[in-house]
């Protein structure tokens, strides 16, 4: 448990809305279902409020932002600082002229898909098959399907860590694969999309393709952060894990997807280190057997319990592997 500190905060800010939560468990809220706890998680009641608290905050007090925990993997000894989750008051969704949509960054990427597949705009279908929220698809350009945020985005909003408001276009954002270029600290609060007019029928028989699809090949029933690695240029992190012998290896609780193995699930109560060093030692196969060094596109968050280890250093040589009739 960490100190709490949220009577402090409290008392620096008499006109903050949101709310504040010591010690919250943040494994009920990430999809993989394990680690510690935030030592203070803050739902902020609107931008403006993001904007008044940041502004205010103590600056030795770290600050880490989360959306739908769907590619979030949070270390066992917790996220010291403080954790801002947005919620309902950035969770509205406008159409607008043009073909175009605006959504608050807490609204999940499938809404978006099917508010634009009501309003007839086409082009926005493809998130249908993202996990995750409009923030974190603004921070990783995510994409599926052959089309990516910076496909579709014409601006942003954000807030900075000193409480200013920015409007951002798309050329701001600087996207590159699974990347922006907009520092890490800002906090997205809005985004607007574009696309071009279609027929409702249509693109509802596209979003169901999409889902159809994610449904027979990727283990989205299990308990697990998406897909594990980013691909390397030139090559499908699947087949490399594949090819390193990893469909089926686990670790503790963990284990690779057998459905498909650039996913990892937590199938029997792992714990935070059991995913990340079953991810660690898939890594370290992988470079041995093909010299290609894959990277997470799961974000990892927080602290090691004391003692423990993190990183590169929790990869072994001895895990087991199970097959598909075990």
């Amino acid at each position: 448990m960490f100190a709490d500190v949220t009577s402090d905060l409290r008392s620096a800010m008499p006109d903050l809305r949101g709310r504040l939560a010591a010690n919250a468990s943040l494994a009920d809220i990430t999809w993989f279902r394990v680690g510690g706890p935030a030592q203070v998680l803050f739902t902020p009641a609107d931008e403006a409020d993001l904007a008044y608290f940041m502004a205010r905050r103590p600056r030795d007090l770290p600050v880490h932002v989360i959306g739908l925990g769907s590619n979030l993997l949070v270390r066992d000894g917790g996220v010291p600082g403080i954790v801002i989750r947005l919620g309902r008051g950035f969770s509205e969704i406008r159409v607008e002229d043009g073909h175009r949509l605006s959504a608050g960054t807490a609204v999940p990427d499938v809404k978006v898909a099917r508010a634009a597949a009501d309003a007839g705009i086409r082009g926005l279908a493809f998130y249908r098959g993202i996990p995750g929220s409009i923030g974190g698809a603004l921070r990783m350009n995510a994409g599926a399907h052959g089309r990516e945020t910076k496909d579709c985005l014409v601006g942003a909003r954000a807030v900075d860590p000193d409480g200013n408001v920015h409007v951002l276009s798309l050329a701001d954002m600087e996207f590159t694969y699974r990347h922006s270029g907009i520092p890490a600290d800002w906090i997205f609060t809005e985004a607007t999309f574009a696309g071009e007019p279609g027929d409702s029928a249509e693109i509802v028989k596209e979003m169901d393709e999409v889902a159809d699809y994610r449904e027979k090949n990727q283990p989205i029933k299990e308990r697990t952060g998406g897909s594990t690695f980013k691909n390397p240029p030139g090559h499908s992190a699947w087949k490399l894990v594949d090819a390193a012998g990893c469909r089926g290896l686990r670790v503790g609780g963990a284990k690779v997807s057998e459905m498909h193995c650039n996913f990892l699930i937590n199938d029997q109560q792992a714990t935070g280190e059991d995913v990340e060093t079953l991810g660690e030692t898939v890594r370290a196969r992988v470079k041995a057997s093909s010299g290609i060094e894959l990277n997470w596109e799961i974000i990892r968050l927080g602290s090691a319990k004391p003692g423990r280890l993190t990183g590169e250093a929790l990869a072994i040589a001895d895990a087991t592997t199970e097959s598909s009739q075990t």
